[in-house]
């Protein structure tokens, strides 16, 4: 498979406080696990253009960021959420990239794609830059996909141990994008509830209880999630992938190994070969302990090159 990967030098300059979870470090720790992997077409990640953004943020929201970006230091936005003078540049080039990733697997130029940035997006929400996130990354991919390219049927699919309930909040009223999530319950951010189905039937919320473990979650999928895309037969899957369900995650309590990410990667890629021609983007959410992190993301995109070793 062709795959693509995004990454960026600015990721690194988005600095937040000594002892947060959402560290430089982490990307690192991502760039170390995918330099060995030979056969990635490796792509520097783009700025967004405004409009991009504003397919699901109001202008108020880009304002906002764009406002609060210091010229020094560190500010917060909320309890979890800070921005440095780096984070706006790596935040619209985490954007930047999923749209680039977007156009070049649906004009047939990589068959897969893997978005290597910081921060993380899922959380943000229309108005609201929350979790370590300042935009909603992947929806604006999806947003993206049906705008530029005319398609009708675009899958998220998120399994980021926390619910992604920003990506739920910015494509709520759009029938055309099937939201799945499946998340620790309960958890921050204390949304993701099952009886939460989006506008038009459009949002598909899967609480896993505390403790449970990757064969828990492969039960869920077979039951629930691959049959549920298998029915909505995508255009494209795009991934929220957080590793942050792994054993060893300091920030959630699922018991998550590499081999349920390679499974459950190569779960979505056979839909994705049955669907749309193998077209997957996926990008990077959590994932805070760096060993794990190392382990996890070598794991999933090996599996979207289709070349891991289990």
């Amino acid at each position: 498979m062709r795959t693509l990967l995004f990454t960026h030098d600015d990721c690194l300059n988005h600095v937040t406080p000594e002892g947060h979870a959402e560290q430089v470090a982490r990307m690192h720790a991502v760039r170390d696990a995918l330099a060995p992997l030979d056969g990635l077409i490796r792509q520097e990640a783009p700025d967004v253009a405004d409009e991009a953004i504003l397919r699901v943020h109001p202008q108020s929201h880009l304002d906002a960021i764009t406002g609060a970006a210091p010229a020094s230091g560190i500010v917060q936005l909320d309890p979890d959420t800070f921005m440095s003078p780096g984070s706006l540049s790596a935040a619209r080039r985490a954007a930047g990239a999923m749209v680039a990733a977007v156009d070049q697997v649906l004009t047939d130029q990589a068959d897969r794609a893997f978005i290597a940035m910081r921060p993380p997006g899922h959380h943000a929400e229309k108005t609201t830059p929350m979790g370590f996130c300042l935009f909603g990354t992947v929806a604006i991919g999806a947003a993206h996909a049906l705008a530029a390219h005319g398609l009708d049927r675009v899958a998220i699919v998120d399994f980021d141990v926390h619910h992604g309930n920003g990506t739920q909040d910015l494509i709520w009223d759009e029938e055309r994008v099937l939201f799945i999530s499946s998340h620790q319950m309960p958890l921050y951010p204390g949304t993701g509830a099952a009886n939460e189905t989006g506008a038009h039937g459009n949002v598909m919320n899967l609480p896993l209880p505390t403790g449970s473990d990757g064969a828990h979650m492969r039960r869920v999928y077979e039951r629930d999630v691959l049959p549920a895309l298998d029915a909505f037969a995508p255009q494209l899957i795009l991934i929220s992938a957080g590793f942050d369900a792994h054993a060893r995650d300091p920030l959630a309590q699922l018991n998550w190994d590499e081999s349920d990410y390679v499974w459950v990667t190569e779960a979505l890629c056979a839909l994705a070969d049955k669907h749309c021609a193998g077209r997957v983007v996926s990008t990077l959410e959590g994932g805070y302990d760096l060993d794990a992190l190392w382990a996890s993301t070598a794991a999933h995109v090996k599996s979207l090159m289709g070349t891991t070793d289990d």
